[in-house]
């Protein structure tokens, strides 16, 4: 690629990353569809996005790690119920019509942020619960859902692990952001991205730029996050949620 092309997917990346890491997801609503644009096919886009997304994780690690706010039983769970969802729908994508998953994802998380604007208290402290056998059971059988759609159709299901911690344990917005990011940026989407290699072609000369782009956008997102707290993580979860709902649902 041309110096030019490089500069341009570092901008992209760099912008549709802060504004994930601060909201808790939602990258591929301006980085995969650019890479389409671009010329890329979507299952080699997706594949190429994957990859690039971990350094999403990595960046925002790196800051959130500083804070230790992270309960280790509670990440390795994240882990154990969520990566076989992400290797499943990894799978499955390649079979299944990309439209109308599109279009019932975006009325799904368009759902999520009017959720969120309609309970105002939602995530603002937190509240651990849902933290016995029948809770956890519940709550992996979720996660391992979001991990297929993970797998499968990029767009925002970050998003939907950032409200299912939110909803469903009790976390406030800023831990359920900081394991959203490191959980599925780095793992879920490093599972990902392994199981599309193996299906698809990636797009190894567009990945410096993106790289450059995750890494430094996913740091400074998070820093973000952590200044701004609660109420203003909560504000940017739902805007995103809403725009990738409008963008999935109208194509």
């Amino acid at each position: 690629m041309e110096l030019r092309d490089q500069l341009l997917l570092f901008l992209i990346s760099l912008l549709a990353n802060l504004f994930s890491a601060f909201s808790g997801g939602g990258a591929g609503l301006i980085q995969l569809p650019a890479l389409i644009f671009l010329g890329l096919p979507f299952v080699v886009a997706l594949a190429t996005h994957k990859v690039a997304s971990v350094a999403l994780g990595i960046g925002a690690t790196v800051r959130h790690l500083r804070e230790g706010s992270l309960e280790k039983s509670l990440a390795l769970f994240i882990l154990a119920t969520g990566l076989p969802g992400v290797w499943l729908g990894a799978n499955l994508i390649i079979a299944i019509p990309g439209r109308s998953a599109e279009i019932a994802l975006g009325v799904l998380t368009a759902g999520l942020g009017a959720y969120s604007w309609a309970n105002p208290g939602l995530g603002q402290r937190d509240n651990p619960q849902h933290r016995d056998s029948s809770g956890f059971a519940v709550g992996g059988a979720g996660l391992f859902f979001i991990g297929a759609l993970n797998g499968s159709l990029t767009s925002g299901t970050g998003l939907f692990v950032t409200l299912w911690l939110v909803r469903w344990f009790g976390l406030d917005y800023r831990r359920a952001v900081a394991y959203t990011l490191i959980l599925v940026g780095i793992f879920w989407n490093g599972t990902g991205a392994l199981t599309l290699a193996f299906l698809a072609d990636i797009r190894w000369e567009w990945l410096p730029a993106l790289l450059a782009g995750s890494l430094l956008g996913g740091y400074a997102g998070a820093h973000l996050a952590i200044r701004k707290g609660n109420r203003w993580i909560k504000r940017g979860f739902e805007i995103i949620t809403l725009l990738i709902g409008i963008k999935l649902i109208i194509g």
